[in-house]
């Protein structure tokens, strides 16, 4: 399996691991419970702080997984591993992680940085479209 490859299954652990982190500040909200969670949740309160900004970022990983495994797995096809696309995997999953634990953590800004979870998407935003781009230089 190549390193990109790796990239691409961490992601999908990242994606598997976000539920668990806002399902477990959702049974902590009032109201809530772990016993209430484990039926069908018809009339349970609405989601809010950590529980709602963590189904937001898990919503966000999803939308940005999918074209990251179609660059992946296409790069993977036509055999395309190299210093940029390795660095390219890297930067995505290192920003994703940042992003999403900004997002379950209410972090917007770092001391004198403003928009911090946002410069965390842009990086990843870049590293995917500069890993992209070697498929058409390949």
């Amino acid at each position: 399996m190549t390193y990109e490859l790796t990239i691409l299954v961490l992601n999908a652990f990242l994606c598997l691991a976000f539920p668990w982190a806002y399902n477990y500040a959702y049974a902590k909200q009032p109201g809530v419970g772990g016993k209430r969670l484990m039926g069908n949740r018809d009339s349970l309160p609405e989601r809010t702080g950590m529980a709602a900004r963590g189904v937001r970022a898990h919503q966000n990983h999803l939308e940005n997984l999918v074209p990251f495994a179609i660059i992946v797995l296409t790069a993977h096809a036509i055999g395309l591993s190299n210093g940029i696309t390795i660095a390219c995997a890297t930067t995505f999953l290192v920003a994703r992680i940042v992003h999403g634990g900004f997002y379950l953590a209410g972090i917007t800004r770092l001391p004198g940085i403003n928009g911090a979870r946002s410069i965390a998407y842009f990086v990843k935003l870049f590293s995917m479209l500069v890993f992209a781009s070697q498929l058409f230089l390949a």
